[in-house]
């Protein structure tokens, strides 16, 4: 567990000092730090901070399938946020606890998702998290580096101001995630579309793509457990900063501010992943009307050949009788006769046919 103290000017980490009146604390853990010893852990929380965390949300902390949440008491303010997994085939990517066994195509396979639970105490932020969070890390390593204007870097941006702050900003950066999967995935379906309607390979990979919609779907559903999670919290800051005074006025808007931003964010995730996943229902509905067509066509085609068979079949049946007396039978020319009356009849047929439009497609797709 690491603890920051973080101002106006400067970012350190000091595990055993008390958070001073120009400062909050970041406190920062992982799963694996808490459910080794909760007490032990929530009594260490409770000494920095003077907050005691129930043990409700203490379970949920710990939790790897928690869905996003949010929920607030008297002392504190709780969020759970499902964020991407850095490594897809790491033990924290299961469903119901057992590893994927599904073929799914590799930018799908970036969907895993692994839950960061947020505490708001007061004057510190304490996030519990995976151990391999890029996420948080790379946040870590930005507010230890910083560098304000005043140590000669005139575009430095200002540090969190407030716990708060700084937990919108880990969520925006959580919510960027999933902003970058866009291009991926659209490619990959792109390549399921071309696979579908490509006319010279039937397409046989249903379960991959059953699959594929299923985390289309579980895309679809974490937005919309995010975006509620988000509505509640912003809910909760309009209702606790109201009618206060202009500076913490300026500072509530702020606040509402980035989380409109991150619920925008969320929103343009979520309605990314319904076109995509009406873009391979569509798909799907033009590949079986594409074979259904083919089929037509090739019924088409066979009752064409039966249709100018019908006659010929006729005719070498009525000369295949056993009569003696037959019109041409004995005839030196009723063979040719016969023949050439078979060949007018084709020609015929076949004039009517197209005549009737029976044969254009097949014309047009040898043209």
């Amino acid at each position: 567990m690491d603890i920051f103290h973080i101002n106006d000017h400067q970012v350190t980490l000091n595990p055993d000092c008390a958070p001073a009146d120009n400062c909050y604390l970041w406190i920062d853990a992982t799963h694996d730090e808490v459910s080794t010893d909760p007490e032990a852990w929530r009594s260490r929380i409770e000494a920095l901070t003077g907050v005691h965390i129930y043990d409700l949300h203490l379970t949920d902390a710990v939790n790897l399938s928690h869905p996003s949440y949010f929920d607030s008491t008297h002392d504190y303010e709780m969020v759970v946020f499902r964020k991407l997994a850095l490594q897809p085939d790491s033990a924290l990517c299961q469903e119901n606890g057992e590893p994927f066994k599904r073929k799914i195509p590799a930018a799908l396979n970036k969907l895993a998702t692994v839950p960061v639970a947020f505490f708001l105490l007061g004057n510190a932020l304490l996030t519990v998290r995976a151990a391999n969070s890029r996420t948080i890390e790379n946040t870590r390593q930005k507010l230890l580096n910083y560098k304000g204007k005043s140590d000669g870097n005139p575009h430095a941006s200002r540090l969190p101001a407030s716990p708060e702050d700084l937990m919108l900003r880990l969520l925006n950066a959580m919510v960027d995630q999933y902003l970058e999967l866009r291009q991926p995935l659209t490619q990959q379906l792109d390549r399921w579309q071309h696979a579908l309607l490509d006319p010279r390979r039937p397409f046989n990979n249903w379960m991959a793509l059953l699959d594929s919609r299923l985390e289309l779907r579980k895309l679809d559903n974490l937005c919309e457990e995010q975006r509620d999670a988000l509505q509640e919290l912003r809910d909760h800051i309009v209702d606790t900063h109201d009618g206060q005074a202009d500076d913490q006025g300026r500072a509530k808007d702020l606040l509402l501010v980035r989380t409109n931003d991150v619920m925008e964010h969320i929103s343009r995730v979520l309605n990314h992943a319904r076109r995509l996943e009406a873009s391979l229902e569509s798909a799907v509905q033009i590949h079986f009307s594409a074979m259904a067509h083919r089929t037509s066509e090739i019924m088409r085609t066979l009752t064409v050949i039966t249709a100018l068979f019908m006659p010929l079949t006729l005719i070498t049946g009525i000369f295949g009788m056993n009569f003696e007396v037959m019109p041409l039978l004995k005839d030196k020319m009723g063979f040719w006769i016969t023949m050439g009356a078979m060949l007018l009849i084709v020609v015929v047929l076949l004039l009517v046919f197209r005549r009737q439009r029976y044969l254009e497609d097949q014309l047009r797709e040898r043209r």
